[in-house]
């Protein structure tokens, strides 16, 4: 493949910009053009890229890749319009407000086999987080036990005006924008939960999505999860203990755009005979965040060397999505409220 290839960016906020700093920045791609509906009308930037206030307006233009950085209630129909138009489509998370959006996609995923669809899980990427997993899938500390995931914050955003307020857009609150990155993690180190328990609250904010979810999981072959996706988390907190037969592993801190979360570390107990509860521990401090760089150039490389997605697709993001509303329906006064359902509609053939 020749020539660098042309992006568009539906969805040019804060997270819309942050990745054409990252696409423009490597070698296969160049951003030519973005839509968001804050912009007046269409024109061109200084720099010669192409804006438009309607990102449908991209789905007609020269492209090769489309960037997905909208709403929850768009996210779907723009992912869908791209592969349509037989543009390769890199969508964030999460990939819709339900099961029913994810599985609209992925119908029409399966009628393009040739094009690479991604979803952007970016913790996955983080160096705590692949330093970690390697450590547990060499087998040094043994079988997991358990696992004990928090993340949190003060508030959804912005809660007089925002979308992530409001059920009809957003589908979900606290744990579908921002938990369902712990509960990917979750299932990246322990597998899939059979058995989930779960309390489900917007008892604070007092919205239509929930600004609390506590959840009980426990995998078919006996691992443990806990998690707890907060909005009432004054203090970010981004934490994962995995307990071990020989050890302990914990994630904590998180290196992000509002550095709230705190210096990203690993730290690494190794139980012995005499530690008598307080073994010796290993900590890891990292100052650089190279997630976002690493996630493009992995989509990059399955655009341009015919690779399959390898994190993030849309096979994952449904099992991500599958076990977020297992959650929710886990807690049956919630269920009812809301009129929710975590059966999987038809994918296509």
């Amino acid at each position: 493949m020749s020539g660098k290839l042309k992006v568009g960016i539906a969805g040019y906020g804060v997270v819309g910009k942050r990745r054409r700093a990252v696409i423009d920045a490597h070698p296969a791609f160049k951003t030519v053009a973005v839509s968001d509906i804050r912009l007046d009308g269409d024109g061109h930037f200084e720099d010669g890229v192409r804006y438009a206030d309607d990102y449908t307006k991209l789905l007609d233009d020269d492209l090769d890749v489309l960037f997905v950085c909208l709403p929850n209630e768009v996210a779907p129909a723009a992912t869908i319009g791209g592969l349509e138009r037989g543009l390769h489509v890199f969508c964030e998370k999460p990939p819709g407000r339900d099961l029913d959006d994810i599985a609209r996609v992925i119908a029409t995923e399966k009628r393009h086999p040739g094009l690479k669809l991604k979803y952007g899980f970016n913790h996955r990427y983080h160096d705590s987080v692949r330093d970690a997993l390697a450590l547990v899938r060499s087998g040094e500390l043994g079988r997991i036990i358990n696992l004990r995931g928090v993340y949190g914050k003060s508030a959804i955003i912005n809660f007089e005006s925002d979308w992530r307020t409001k059920r009809a857009q957003a589908g979900g609150g606290i744990l579908l924008d921002q938990g369902i990155h712990m509960v990917d993690l979750l299932r990246l180190f322990a597998g899939e939960f059979s058995d989930i328990h779960a309390v489900v609250s917007n008892d604070f904010w007092h919205h239509d999505v929930e600004d609390n979810a506590y959840a009980l999981m426990r995998t078919a072959d006996g691992i443990v999860a806990m998690l707890h996706s907060s909005a009432t988390q004054w203090r970010h907190r981004f934490n994962l203990e995995i307990a071990l037969e020989k050890g302990t592993i914990i994630l904590a801190g998180l290196l992000t755009g509002s550095k709230s979360y705190g210096v990203e570390t690993l730290t690494v107990a190794r139980a012995t005979e005499h530690d008598a509860g307080d073994p010796k521990e290993e900590t890891t401090h990292y100052d650089r965040d190279p997630s976002w760089a690493d996630e493009i150039a992995e989509f990059a490389d399955a655009v341009t060397a015919d690779k399959p997605i390898v994190n993030g697709s849309s096979e994952e993001a449904l099992k991500t999505m599958e076990l977020v509303y297992r959650i929710y329906c886990a807690d049956h006064e919630w269920k009812a409220r809301w009129k929710l359902s975590d059966e999987l509609p038809p994918v296509g053939e």
